[in-house]
């Protein structure tokens, strides 16, 4: 018997910077709890924009956001998993060098550059992120989860330096065109659900995941039902054991009516 639906947001169950959710969702995320399965909204977001996406059911859900650095549910943190500041800066300065705007996540507001006008607009009305523009970003004093680069495309061939640079220092993963994100070592999508899951007594035999991108893959691997979208890139569907609709026919819904 399926326990846990954790699904991804952006490019799974939304369009990329998206935000308004089939309404259907809602009701098939009551009806799943009602049959005692959980649901879990796995991704690389603030979890006030996960919030803000699924209003109608904030309260009876997980959130498992920026890439899983952050476990929690309406109005309590679970999970924080912090990185030294000085690293944060470091990797910040680095992405500014290279020419890509930076992004520091604390566990509940987002930092970026007061330049940085139309990046911030976007996050705070596209993606509803609970963001603050700042003088200097350097300057910042808070706990950090996160440093991410947006580039407007091809982020994965700007960032291979960056990459190779950071590897042994901090978890890297792209996510889409435009994002790179950068967690502690060890913090991915698929470490916050094995938390999820062995918090809640669920293995991976009773777990449905949905994703796109590349860093869904360690979710994907610790689900039994691990379902790729059509629109996925290929190194997702190698991985997923099934198949569902692309994103924007509702793929994960029809899979979620089906369980039901």
């Amino acid at each position: 018997m399926i326990k846990l639906v954790v699904s991804d947001i952006d490019g799974t169950l939304l369009e990329d910077g998206g935000h308004e959710l089939n309404p259907e969702l809602f009701s098939v995320i009551l009806q799943l709890r009602k049959r005692g399965m959980q649901f879990a909204a796995a991704t690389g977001r603030q979890w006030v924009s996960i919030e803000r996406v699924f209003d109608p059911v904030k309260e009876k859900i997980f959130y498992l956001s920026d890439n899983g650095a952050y476990v929690g549910c309406h109005g309590r943190n679970l999970y924080v998993n912090l990185v030294d500041a000085d690293l944060i800066r470091q990797m910040a300065a680095d992405i500014r060098e290279a020419g890509m705007m930076a992004m520091i996540s604390g566990p509940d507001i987002v930092y970026m550059d007061e330049q940085d006008t139309e990046l911030y607009d976007w996050m705070v009305n596209g993606y509803r992120y609970r963001a603050k523009k700042v003088k200097d970003l350097m300057a910042v004093e808070d706990q950090f989860i996160k440093v991410s680069a947006y580039r407007r495309k091809d982020i994965e061939p700007a960032t291979v330096k960056l990459r190779e640079k950071y590897k042994d220092r901090l978890k890297i993963t792209i996510s889409g065109d435009m994002w790179m994100d950068c967690m502690a070592p060890g913090v991915n999508k698929g470490e916050a659900v094995r938390l999820l899951q062995e918090s809640l007594g669920i293995s991976p035999k009773e777990t449905m995941v949905f994703g796109d991108q590349l860093n869904d893959i360690e979710m994907l691997n610790q689900a039994y039902y691990s379902f790729a979208v059509g629109n996925a890139r290929p190194e997702v569907k190698d991985v997923a054991r099934f198949q569902t609709d692309i994103n924007v026919r509702d793929g994960v819904l029809k899979t979620l009516r089906l369980l039901l």
